[in-house]
């Protein structure tokens, strides 16, 4: 069963791509550190991904979070679906406003 958090995207879209852009959690033991990833739907939270995209780490002052907009683009525009917490992310970050997508 396909469980998907995104809003902005109707079920065929959905089934239709299975490339997602994620977040994989890298570190060690209460110090996380994550990967934004493209990745397969069907692809395990830490394991294979397609390509790295940007990178997050919670625990600096303010989240350092660092981004290839090129590459976010691209697999937008492919058609890749966004994760709730990637979105906010990217938010965040003001990448929508610089893309001109809203």
């Amino acid at each position: 069963m396909l469980l998907v958090v995104d809003c902005c995207h109707s079920k065929e879209e959905q089934r239709r791509m299975s490339v997602k852009i994620r977040l994989a959690r890298y570190g060690t033991k209460k110090r996380p550190f994550y990967r934004i990833v493209a990745a397969s739907s069907r692809a395990p939270r830490d394991g294979r991904f397609i390509q790295l995209v940007g990178t997050y780490d919670p625990l600096t002052e303010p989240a350092t979070v660092r981004l290839k907009h090129d590459r976010i683009k691209a697999w937008i525009e492919r058609g890749a679906i966004l994760t709730a917490t990637v979105r906010s992310l990217l938010i965040k970050e003001g990448f929508f406003s610089q893309a001109g997508n809203a």
